[in-house]
């Protein structure tokens, strides 16, 4: 049995075969509208959420799967006292395989220690987010077809954004990669980011303005400034707009440059960029579904001829 908590739990030789069955997926949908007849799959939600465990029910459904789970903690025994050991062992009676997201560090990788089912990490606080990096990664190697030798900005909430964190740590695994960091002093990339990458000799910059970076990217990279994670309004409210990326900062950029957000996006991406070709954000959220499915069948080793 095996888990997903980080995204470095698959080899970029595993990554690459998750990838080509996820492809194959996209071009062949009903040839696994029923793989996983008769497998239930549990997402466990104590964060609120829409793409994440909407993409995880619906690509349990288009596997012929089904769904059971709870969106929120107050619906749970959670609100009762319930430990996340004791859910997941609880959810194991149940499912044959579950997502959790969680408020807490750590908190999925605990109830892995005590599941007897596979556990996916759908995001934990402000450290990892591997679904979300498998999206990306699958995006880019549709759209870029390749997954080294470009340059990406990452821009916005570099400090709590565990989507930028991910990405990062996927990302060095290839050859020829070169980041650049764009965010205000409050919100810069954590230490240990920088200090890994000075210590595997991967070329980085940090800067706050964004228009002047614009011109060398192949890749950008959006965060949303996350109120949840902020201690206190002011913080918040004085940050949540510095970065709003519009139709004028587009201009700025080479014509094939591809723009990703996690999502939700609330101002820092301007509506009018969504009808430009390069805005991919929206076939993010599709290829997170083909992703999704994918790891779904390869932790529950079901293979589809």
């Amino acid at each position: 049995m095996r888990h997903l908590m980080n995204p470095l739990d698959f080899s970029v030789e595993e990554l690459e075969r998750l990838f080509n069955l996820a492809d194959d997926i996209e071009a062949n949908m009903d040839k696994y509208a029923h793989a996983c007849q008769g497998k239930k799959l549990a997402t466990c939600f104590y964060e609120p959420s829409t793409r994440t465990r909407l993409s995880f029910e619906a690509a349990m459904l288009n596997l012929g799967g089904s769904v059971i789970g709870f969106s929120d903690a107050s619906s749970s025994s959670v609100s009762k006292g319930e430990s996340v050991s004791d859910t997941i062992r609880v959810i194991s009676c149940f499912a044959d395989i579950c997502a959790m997201r969680h408020h807490k560090e750590g908190a999925p990788m605990v109830a892995a220690s005590k599941s007897s089912i596979p556990v996916i990490n759908a995001g934990d606080g402000g450290h990892q987010h591997p679904t979300q990096t498998l999206t990306d990664l699958l995006t880019i190697r549709s759209l870029k077809g390749r997954l080294d030798h470009f340059t990406i900005g990452l821009c916005g909430d570099l400090k709590f954004g565990r989507t930028a964190h991910s990405l990062v740590n996927a990302l060095v695994r290839y050859e020829g990669i070169r980041f650049i960091f764009i965010s205000p002093r409050e919100l810069m990339i954590p230490d240990y980011i920088t200090d890994m990458l000075k210590e595997k000799n991967i070329p980085y910059e940090e800067v706050i303005r964004l228009d002047d970076i614009m011109p060398k990217l192949d890749l950008l990279y959006m965060t949303r400034v996350q109120k949840e994670r902020f201690f206190n309004e002011e913080d918040y409210v004085r940050l949540k707009d510095f970065y709003i990326l519009d139709a004028a900062k587009m201009r700025l950029a080479a014509p094939d440059m591809l723009v990703l957000h996690p999502l939700p996006r609330v101002n820092e991406i301007s509506v009018e960029v969504d009808n430009d070709p390069r805005a991919a954000y929206f076939k993010q959220v599709q290829y997170g579904v083909y992703v999704r499915m994918a790891l779904i069948l390869t932790l529950l080793n079901i293979t589809v001829d």
